[in-house]
């Protein structure tokens, strides 16, 4: 059996559609916990980008988007801002503990949604698929 010709395009749908059918499946149960999708990746993603700015790069997210999601986060009781010491105009945000509580109980729902999917792969499929991933995220210079 031959080498299948498949297009960059097809392979940037088919990864667009596995990541989108785990979201989807696992979006009501995200709700639940006070939670929107592109939420839960903010608070993902503050430990390591502890101001608006680094996470609206971090999340390809506009600031303004990023501004609207830290209001509502702060008055869910998910973040904290606190002006930094060194430069008064600047915030660090830094999650709470039902903030954190809630990222992992959101992030468990993506793994378990994800795992299901990737059980019909060998350990060694999914070394690979690991592998190539990796591979293909590290841009060319």
């Amino acid at each position: 059996m031959g080498v299948r010709k498949v297009s960059s395009w097809a392979l940037w749908t088919l990864n667009f559609e596995f990541s989108m059918s785990i979201l989807v499946e696992v979006e009501p149960q995200v709700r639940e916990h006070g939670l929107e999708m592109k939420e839960l990746f903010l608070l993902d993603k503050l430990d390591e980008h502890p101001n608006p700015a680094a996470l609206a790069r971090a999340l390809l997210t506009p600031k303004p988007s990023i501004t609207f999601m830290v209001k509502r986060m702060e008055a869910a009781g998910f973040i904290r801002r606190e002006t930094q010491a060194d430069d008064l105009r600047r915030f660090r945000l830094t999650l709470t503990p039902s903030g954190r509580k809630a990222m992992e109980a959101t992030r468990a729902l993506l793994d378990e949604a994800c795992e299901r999917r990737l059980a019909r792969l060998t350990q060694a499929e999914r070394s690979e698929l690991a592998r190539l991933l990796e591979r293909l995220q590290k841009s060319e210079d």
